[in-house]
């Protein structure tokens, strides 16, 4: 791609270069997969029979092995909102497979947790090792040899980082994922995010909370807000892993099922065909795009932590220094809540995925020349699918409908991405800058130290926080207790700044995919846990953090002191039965897996 700018060259050439003998392994491996299987007319005939057992329509079709037989991994339960309206899918893609030759068959399920739903509870330490068991779950949904083709049906937070780490050691053969799509949207995000800060501050009660939050999300499909779930979807789109424009368009809907028809017999057209196989799909210049698509849309901060463990299961070595290069010479052309005021629903309709594409393929940010599950490349994904009729079709995205939401990348809401690393002798972290005022780039301020978000919750609460203040969080990374999202803290942090006060926030663990508006130094490595320089600071030290400079330090001297030790127990609701994971964990910017450390990979 001759018009491929600079810096998205030097950084991709940097990770082949760094990947060179982690690819070729798994390349090899994938090679060798491909030559010993799948083929069901090996499998011994009890086996086969056990496989097709209970597939009464289609048994002839699959007994006689001469079409392709999907496997569905599906993460469908009907307490995730987003997750809801894969109920109807298997029964429905079994059909689209038998118009097209083929069989369908759900291969297993994966666990789907919902982090709104575990949002400050006990049992979010459980989330973020969630995705090492769904991927888990992927492999042993694909280890039956029973499939030439994966149909990953997947949305939210770790489920869909999960459902790409287990396939792709599946992947000698093709994988389509299929979403869902967002809820309509609810009551206006500000108001949302006002309630929840008076309600912070005492001025509301949990009955005028809970109506607010209940009119917010409200109805089957993903919550409308820019975070982790909708960044995946943002991701699948990038890499070519989507059909073309399937990623907002809402569930239940005429076009949405055809999208997933259309992705049901697009696997079935390409199940032959190595040069589809998620192990070529899904390679650095795909994982590249998804950074890309990552920083100009001010997406998830979660992703730095789930793009290096995807790119990890295949053999790719992508670090924080890849994402802040990119973040440098990619702009900020989306504003979407909690960056801006109109959720997904308003930015698809305003241009979506379509328009970012093809905004990042003009200014020579992205590659164009990725192999897509759709055939072409990626500037199939620079416009909109839509009924002709009964005809799935493609046309022109144009302008944006909505530069409050959408400009071009000529004519950006900044000039760089949404995602920066800051680093210094507290250790490395990110800062994602997308939602922050540039005026508070810049937190100078004594800290206050705490070891779990309900301390802080409670310090807030007492009114000892009424200061400028640099709030440190430790004990919060994988290894001490699973890394949860430290939601509780983003109210009452925004109520302080809100009140003038200069605020930041210094932690081990993670932030939301919806943190917004207080500067925040996350996913500090390393962690406090085992000595990390977090472990050595006390109430009052200076800390400076800096976007501009990117710097995470203090004046303090750390080197003649003890480490704190963390005191928190994680038992209950099955925290216990993690220990593994937790033991096994490798840093967060290494992907915080227990799973990929113990692989070797």
């Amino acid at each position: 791609m001759s018009n491929l700018h600079d810096t998205v060259h030097r950084v991709t050439e940097r990770i082949v270069a760094n990947s060179r003998d982690s690819r070729k392994r798994y390349l090899d491996l994938m090679e060798r997969e491909r030559e010993r299987g799948p083929d069901r007319n090996s499998l011994g005939c009890s086996n086969l029979a056990h496989g097709f057992a209970a597939a009464l329509e289609d048994k002839p079709a699959i007994k006689a092995g001469h079409a392709p037989n999907l496997a569905i991994v599906t993460s469908y339960n009907d307490m995730l909102s987003a997750h809801q309206p894969y109920g109807a899918y298997p029964p429905q893609m079994k059909v689209w497979a038998r118009e097209v030759g083929a069989t369908a068959q759900v291969a297993g399920a994966t666990p789907a947790m919902c982090d709104g739903v575990t949002q400050g509870q006990d049992g979010m330490e459980l989330s973020l090792f969630s995705r090492d068991a769904i991927a888990l779950s992927t492999a042993i949904a694909m280890s039956h040899a029973m499939y030439d083709g994966m149909a990953l049906l997947g949305i939210c937070d770790k489920i869909v980082p999960g459902l790409v780490m287990g396939a792709l050691r599946f992947g000698h053969i093709p994988g389509i994922f299929i979403p869902s799509g967002p809820m309509p949207s609810g009551i206006a995000n500000k108001e949302k995010q006002k309630v929840r800060q008076l309600y912070a501050e005492g001025k509301v009660g949990r009955d005028e909370l809970l109506e607010s939050e209940s009119a917010s999300y409200h109805s089957p499909g993903t919550c409308t807000f820019y975070g982790t779930a909708n960044s995946n979807q943002m991701m699948m789109e990038m890499m070519g892993l989507h059909v073309p424009g399937a990623a907002f368009v809402p569930p239940n809907t005429p076009l949405r099922q055809a999208l997933t028809r259309a992705a049901v017999h697009r696997l079935v057209e390409i199940a032959d065909k190595p040069e589809f196989a998620m192990a070529r799909t899904c390679d650095e210049k795909a994982f590249v795009n998804a950074v890309v698509g990552l920083l100009a849309t001010g997406g998830s901060t979660n992703h730095a932590i789930h793009l290096p463990a995807m790119a990890r299961s295949a053999g790719i070595a992508l670090d924080w220094n890849d994402v802040s290069e990119l973040s440098s010479a990619v702009p900020l052309i989306a504003r979407v809540y909690p960056n801006g005021s109109g959720d997904v629903n308003h930015f698809h309709a305003a241009g979506g995925m379509g328009y970012v594409v093809g905004e990042l393929l003009e200014a020579g940010l992205a590659h164009r020349d990725i192999v897509t599950v759709w055939g072409g490349d990626l500037s199939d994904y620079a416009k909109e699918p839509w009924l002709d009729g009964e005809t799935l079709a493609w046309r022109e995205v144009g302008a944006s409908g909505d530069d409050t939401m959408l400009r071009p990348a000529s004519d950006p809401f900044q000039a760089d991405g949404g995602m920066r690393l800051v680093e210094g002798n507290l250790g490395r972290a990110c800062f994602k800058t997308s939602a922050v005022d540039p005026e508070r780039y810049t937190i100078e301020a004594p800290c206050r130290v705490f070891d779990s978000q309900v301390a802080v919750v409670e310090s807030f609460k007492a009114g000892e926080l009424d200061r400028d203040v640099v709030v440190v969080v430790r004990f919060q990374g994988p290894r001490a207790n699973g890394m949860p999202e430290l939601h509780k803290l983003t109210p009452p942090l925004g109520v302080l700044q809100d009140r003038g006060y200069k605020v930041a926030l210094v932690t081990d663990g993670r932030m939301s995919g919806a943190s917004g508006k207080v500067p925040a130094a996350i996913h500090c490595v390393p962690e406090a846990l085992g000595g990390g320089p977090l472990a050595r600071l006390r109430d009052g030290d200076v800390v400076r953090l800096c976007a501009t400079t990117g710097s995470l330090s203090t004046d303090a001297d750390l080197s003649g002191r003890e480490p704190a030790v963390q005191s928190e127990e994680h038992e209950g609701v099955g925290r216990e039965l993690y220990a593994m994971f937790r033991l096994g964990a490798d840093s967060a910017e290494r992907g915080a897996s227990a799973m990929l450390a113990a692989g070797g990979l």
